[in-house]
């Protein structure tokens, strides 16, 4: 029945608790017995705690007891009036405080305990969405718990592994991802764990493949537990080493490519000495001298070498030059940082597209970008600047930088130069593979320090250079 009431509007309430009190004052004005009927107001008062803050309860509990007081069959008196009438004033009150606190402890009840019910249909949701995440990602996502063993893995990583849907739970981590289970389980004397790795993997058929890790530990109420996202890297290390010996192969032909050009010139020297000792009777009747002249005849069709023809480039193609210099600053910008150098990058934002090979270029500019950082070891003023733009119908992409300079610039491109770094080739090799996608490299003279030009051939597309 209380209940009942809690569900009613406040006018309501007030209305049948001013009722009762008016029925209950009748009732004790109008009945001649010798019995007091104030008893009767402790239900309005039940009634109004609902919905009445405790000032009004005090002050409708003192007009209770003023009614009750009122129609009492019994005179009053100080000595026992003033004791009964404080008896009857708390009592009033009391009941009053009583509904008002029940009625306040069920609202935050139920207020709690719809709050609890939101919680628990938000965190609902949110597990779905998460559960929905894990299951629909290409990554494989697993947890594994302190012994190593598998808790939870969604469908790609049962694929990754070789299981059937739903049968990984349960499995040794050791048998497939051996680095995970060395790792440290989380704890107060160990510290967590976010980082990423990359190794070596083994499928349930043993299959051995390449993953690259992303994982981190945490603790639960039911211990430490290791989080892991891992991809198979493999196809990405054939696709790199096959580059890798595609571009060594290429650097080789061009390496040879100077060698021959070098032994050609040798040749052609001799050849010159050659004849003109031919024209002595004496030593062109010898046999010697006629086989030595062979020789040389030999040599020279040996170095006959074109360096063109034996790039072995790949075709050019129409390529996004803003990118390759996005992935080129990507990969100096820590190192020239670390050296103290400044940087300066005046590119536009938007650059023509040109045709070159993409993995030759960004060698060609990583060269440059070294020889610039080497040149710059041990100046005050260290500076190194890029910028591109198009002129006279070309791309031109500047790389200068504030070092020693160059002594000899005649000598520039020239291979197996002496004083340079290895086999001095860096330069010629970079100007042969610019030149092998009708690009070239040159020096450009200046202020104080160093700088190269590159000029690329523009990609003509739908009208536009």
């Amino acid at each position: 029945m209380f209940s009942f009431f809690l569900r009613l509007s406040r006018t309501k309430l007030l209305i049948i608790a001013g009722m009762m009190i008016l029925i209950v004052a009748l009732i004790d004005w109008r009945v001649e017995l010798n019995v007091s009927f104030g008893f009767l107001y402790f239900f309005p008062m039940l009634i109004v705690g609902n919905c009445l803050p405790r000032w009004q309860l005090a002050l409708l509990g003192a007009l209770c007891t003023f009614l009750a007081e009122c129609f009492a069959p019994f005179p009053w008196d100080p000595a026992a009036g003033v004791p009964r009438d404080i008896f009857m004033l708390a009592a009033y009150f009391g009941t009053g405080l009583f509904a008002y606190e029940s009625a306040r402890n069920r609202r935050l009840a139920e207020r709690h305990v719809r709050e609890v019910e939101q919680e628990a249909a938000l965190r609902r949701d949110a597990e779905q969405q998460l559960q929905a995440l894990i299951e629909s990602s290409p990554a494989a996502i697993l947890t594994v718990d302190a012994p190593g063993k598998i808790v939870m893995a969604n469908q790609a990583a049962h694929v990754l592994l070789g299981f059937e849907p739903g049968t990984l739970p349960g499995e040794s981590i050791q048998d497939f991802l051996p680095p995970l289970a060395r790792v440290p389980p989380a704890d107060e004397s160990t510290p967590s764990f976010r980082t990423a790795m990359q190794c070596s993997g083994r499928r349930r058929d043993g299959e051995v493949f390449l993953a690259d890790v992303w994982f981190s530990t945490y603790n639960t109420s039911a211990g430490p537990r290791l989080a892991a996202m891992l991809v198979d890297s493999s196809e990405d290390l054939r696709d790199e080493e096959e580059s890798s010996l595609h571009h060594l192969m290429v650097a080789s032909r061009l390496t040879v490519g100077a060698v021959s050009h070098e032994v050609r010139n040798i040749c052609g020297a001799i050849s010159v000495v050659y004849e003109n000792l031919s024209r002595h009777s004496e030593l062109a009747q010898n046999e010697d001298f006629r086989a030595l002249g062979d020789l040389v005849e030999g040599l020279g069709k040996i170095a006959a070498f074109e360096l063109r023809q034996s790039a072995g480039s790949e075709e050019p193609a129409s390529v996004d030059l803003a990118a390759v210099l996005d992935d080129l600053r990507i990969v100096i910008l820590p190192s020239l940082r670390e050296s103290g150098v400044l940087v300066r990058w005046h590119v536009p934002n938007t650059l023509p597209r040109v045709w070159a090979d993409r993995h030759n270029l960004l060698q060609v500019l990583l060269n440059l970008a070294k020889n610039s950082q080497r040149a710059m070891q041990d100046q005050d003023v260290k500076e190194f600047i890029v910028s591109a733009g198009v002129e006279g119908g070309r791309v031109v992409v500047r790389i200068r930088d504030t070092g020693h300079g160059i002594s000899k610039p005649e000598r520039l491109f020239q291979p197996f130069q002496e004083g340079a770094e290895a086999t001095g080739l860096g330069l010629y090799l970079s100007r042969a593979l610019v030149r092998t996608f009708s690009g070239d490299l040159r020096y450009e003279p200046g202020p104080p320090g160093c700088c190269f030009a590159l000029d690329l051939v523009p990609c003509v597309e739908n009208g536009l250079a």
